[in-house]
């Protein structure tokens, strides 16, 4: 009669616990994100829009005879007959780019709703018969917004022409050709930089002093 195989007594398997601290992997994973995300992200694509965008990566600044005088992307005050004017603007004491900002008035604000008035009555009383375009008595969000609508720009160029005793048809060839439309033909609405007008302006001609603003 055969005997039944015996096995051999099972060996006993050492296990050794593994100690895992959450606050060094929490360490590491803040550092390595820090390093790739708040370093190396930033830099690779300020890089890259370098070489493919070289004047906006640069803030879209504005020569004139080898000296910046703007950037495409801010306003600037213009107060003289002569130049078309900005938007109101509401950052800092106007058109400060270190205070961008609105002024947070609401809609019932006797402040706010005076200031309007009295832009309007202002504009009224220099171009009689004419609605004032909105964009002319309001503030944008930023308080820098570079550009005008069109109509505002058009709504300038009598006053424009006068002060620089030029015709309003050249004036307002030049507001047309500095109507730039919306975005791939959809996003935005059509509008003019004003720095940029006012440059090309100088251009056609001056009466006076050029420098004026």
């Amino acid at each position: 009669m055969l005997s039944a195989p015996t096995l051999p007594p099972p060996v006993a398997v050492k296990t050794q616990t593994v100690v895992h601290s959450v606050w060094n992997t929490s360490i590491r994973f803040t550092l390595l994100a820090t390093v790739l995300f708040g370093l190396g992200y930033p830099l690779l694509v300020t890089g890259i829009a370098g070489v493919i965008f070289p004047h906006k990566a640069g803030g879209s600044l504005i020569l004139k005879d080898g000296q910046v005088i703007g950037s495409e992307l801010l306003a600037q005050s213009f107060t003289s007959n002569r130049y078309f004017h900005p938007r109101p603007s509401a950052a800092g004491n106007g058109y400060d780019a270190t205070s961008s900002g609105g002024s947070n008035l609401a809609q019932s604000n006797a402040k706010l709703v005076q200031r309007i008035q009295g832009d309007i009555d202002k504009l009224s009383a220099a171009h009689a018969g004419k609605p004032v375009p909105i964009d002319l008595v309001t503030t944008s969000g930023s308080g820098l917004d570079p550009d005008i609508t069109p109509d505002s720009a058009f709504y300038q160029a009598s006053t424009v022409a006068k002060a620089r005793g030029l015709s309003e048809d050249a004036v307002r060839a030049l507001i047309q050709k500095h109507i730039v439309g919306r975005q791939l033909g959809l996003l935005g609405e059509p509008r003019v930089n004003v720095l940029e007008l006012n440059l090309d302006l100088d251009s056609l001609g001056v009466v006076g002093d050029s420098t004026a603003k």
